[in-house]
């Protein structure tokens, strides 16, 4: 699994691809820093008195994405035609079996994470919007155009139950965002 995991480092995010990100992140630069803002985000719940299991929500955003060793960064223009979700599940059932005896925990991770099951989970789905957000921003810094799409993600980090937490992260993204167009 160690191997195929190593895919990740090699495979990159399609979707700035797409949007003529001549160099893109890879999964694993992506996954590496969910898993950070998930630790910050995480710790500042708990400081503002929400239960929240720290070391469960890092679990969960480290194997987040372990399915894309498999079947790559599907884009969203193809996730139309195919069944994605049907496809990393039953890669991410394989790759968690050579897990040996902890196979059942992470495939139960990482389900909190597809479907929203856990408040980690949760956490993690925001702490990946919000890191696809930076990264957005990043190129439009350095002069990639035509990214407005993935700023859609703003409405449903707006609709989070985390927003009243990060109201000021988010919305100091936004403007930033604006203060490029």
């Amino acid at each position: 699994m160690f191997f195929e995991a190593g895919n990740l480092k090699k495979l990159p995010r399609t979707g700035w691809l797409l949007r003529g990100v001549s160099n893109p992140e890879s999964i694993a630069d992506h996954s590496y820093r969910v898993a950070l803002i998930t630790l910050f985000l995480a710790d500042s719940l708990k400081e503002n008195g929400i239960e929240i299991d720290v070391e469960r929500a890092l679990k969960i955003a480290i194997l987040h994405d372990l399915a894309e060793a498999r079947i790559t960064d599907v884009p969203l223009t193809a996730q139309y035609y195919l069944d994605k979700g049907k496809a990393e599940k039953k890669a991410a059932m394989e790759m968690f079996i050579k897990a040996g005896s902890l196979a059942k925990e992470y495939f139960r991770l990482w389900r909190e994470y597809e479907e929203g099951l856990s408040l980690e989970g949760r956490l993690v789905k925001f702490a990946d919007k919000l890191e696809m957000l930076i990264q957005a921003l990043e190129y439009e810094q350095t002069g990639f155009k035509n990214l407005d799409e993935f700023w859609s993600a703003l409405e449903k980090l707006r609709e989070s139950e985390f927003y009243e937490y990060f109201k000021e992260l988010v919305e100091g993204l936004a403007r930033l965002h604006k203060q490029k167009l």
